[in-house]
């Protein structure tokens, strides 16, 4: 457990972003409208936070509530915009009404990205077929992330599947980095750390108040404290 895990927290706005780099996260995943469990920020934002911090930033590309891509078009528009603003990393995932990824329109929004880095978020934890969801996107450019909890249901049903795809790491379909989110606890860190998981995803732990209230710095320290391997205490 050597290797230096990655610490990624959400950011809605320039005070979260802020506090999350102030606490020792290593990544930011952007987006806005939490009631819909994250969609797409405004290019303004985008370029409000970048400005702001130093760290890695991936924006969220998703329109709609739920899994479907909706207006593929807009996505693609959304992809140039955010760009433009400085966006250089992104998040995304379609699946279509049979549980499948949406492979066409994940191809045309990753042709948009033009070689970005990209997440395929937690769209695979509802998959029809993990594995064939994996397999089938092995291939596409700049895909290095998916964010999991291993279940629709959080990490505590999800612990067993995590586990199994971190020991398939390196092999077709599996050679991106597992970053474990939904559900996720301090008291998880130890099994997926044993299991070789190395990158965490946070949101709401990173905010005492709830999702009314910002990031915390000294939430995400006590995480980062966690995953460097100390007590988080203090």
């Amino acid at each position: 457990m050597s290797k230096r895990a990655v610490l990624e927290v959400i950011a809605l706005d320039v005070e979260d972003a802020v506090a999350a780099q102030a606490g020792g996260a290593d990544r930011l995943e952007l987006v806005t409208e939490m009631a819909a469990d994250g969609l797409t920020p405004s290019p303004a934002t985008v370029a409000g936070i970048r400005a702001a911090v130093d760290i890695d930033l991936r924006v969220m590309l998703r329109l709609t509530d739920g899994f479907a891509a909706g207006d593929a078009e807009g996505l693609v528009r959304a992809a140039d915009e955010l760009r433009g603003a400085g966006a250089d990393q992104f998040v995304l995932g379609f699946l279509d009404a049979g549980g499948a990824v949406d492979l066409d329109t994940v191809e045309r929004v990753v042709a948009a990205l033009d070689g970005c880095r990209w997440t395929f978020h937690r769209a695979i934890d509802r998959a029809a077929d993990r594995d064939a969801l994996r397999k089938q996107l092995a291939g596409l450019p700049g895909l290095d992330t998916y964010l999991t909890a291993g279940s629709a249901t959080g990490v505590d049903a999800g612990l067993p599947t995590l586990l199994a795809e971190a020991a398939h790491g390196g092999e077709p379909g599996y050679e991106q980095q597992i970053l474990v989110g939904g559900g996720l606890r301090l008291d998880h860190v130890p099994r997926l750390r044993t299991g070789g998981i190395d990158a965490f995803h946070i949101g709401g732990a990173a905010r005492p108040g709830g999702w009314a209230g910002p990031v915390c710095a000294d939430a995400v320290a006590r995480w980062r404290a966690i995953l460097d391997g100390g007590t988080g205490e203090g």
